[in-house]
């Protein structure tokens, strides 16, 4: 009994300490867009002797608050590298469940992401993915088209480096057939024909699991991005966590290469 009293006043101390970050980070100018690499679902099911799916199911736990935070206090945009063009290599049951995990997310979240305002949008080469996948995602961003709020992306089969070619060889094609002269093709123009077209690029990009490493995630826009790594694995990686990221990057100088 004492120790359930004890828990539930350390729980509220939390939740009252969350709650004064909050306030003042909302204070202090906020990134505009905020991409997280969404890494330790496996090392978190691993150390309780769980299947890996485990540690991916308790990681969309995770996404759904993030989401739910950032649309609080107001970020434009929030993207998640959800899945790599590398990740085809891990084993055949664990890519057979992330490809249903945007079913399973339509399923269960659609309802409330188009009441918060929420438009939805997939970065990454969808040809590829399972028919199911494709069709889950289309679903969420034909109706969440029209919606003004939080723009959420979802990173799925998605590589830097072969999105950065795919832009190089279009530019060369529009080049080849006269719609654009090579004395037109500037970082701005270059920018126009990549997946992000028309959003900022990322403010802050967030890795958890301890990994200090990029991973081939939007190599082009996050030039000038400010980087927040955290040794906690994406399961565990709570509201509290994101708010601390953020007022990191509120204490952080932003010079873009000037003095």
């Amino acid at each position: 009994m004492i120790r359930s009293i004890k828990r539930m006043m350390g729980s509220d101390r939390q939740e009252d300490a969350n709650e004064n970050l909050l306030e003042k980070i909302k204070k202090a100018s906020l990134p505009k867009h905020v991409a997280i690499i969404t890494d330790g679902n496996g090392r978190w099911a691993k150390k309780r002797g769980l299947p890996r799916t485990a540690g991916h199911a308790a990681g969309m736990k995770r996404v759904r608050e993030i989401i739910r935070c950032a649309d609080q206090l107001g970020i434009k945009v929030l993207t998640f590298y959800s899945f790599s063009t590398e990740n085809w290599k891990r084993p055949k049951d664990e890519v057979e469940y992330l490809m249903k995990l945007p079913i399973e997310f339509l399923e269960t979240d659609l309802n409330e992401l188009i009441e918060r305002n929420v438009k939805v949008q997939m970065l990454g080469e969808k040809s590829k993915t399972p028919s199911h996948t494709q069709k889950a995602l289309a679903e969420f961003e034909e109706k969440t088209k029209n919606n003004s709020g939080l723009i959420l992306n979802f990173a799925i089969n998605y590589g830097s480096r072969d999105e950065i070619l795919h832009a190089v060889h279009r530019i060369i094609n529009d080049v080849k057939n006269g719609h654009i002269d090579k004395e037109q093709v500037t970082e701005e123009l270059m920018g126009q024909y990549l997946l992000t077209r028309g959003l900022p690029d990322p403010d802050l990009v967030i890795r958890t699991s301890g990994e200090i490493r990029i991973s081939n995630f939007l190599l082009w826009q996050i030039a000038y991005s400010e980087l927040w790594f955290t040794d906690v694995l994406w399961p565990d990686f709570s509201s509290e966590y994101f708010y601390r990221a953020i007022e990191d990057f509120q204490h952080r100088s932003r010079r873009f290469g000037a003095v």
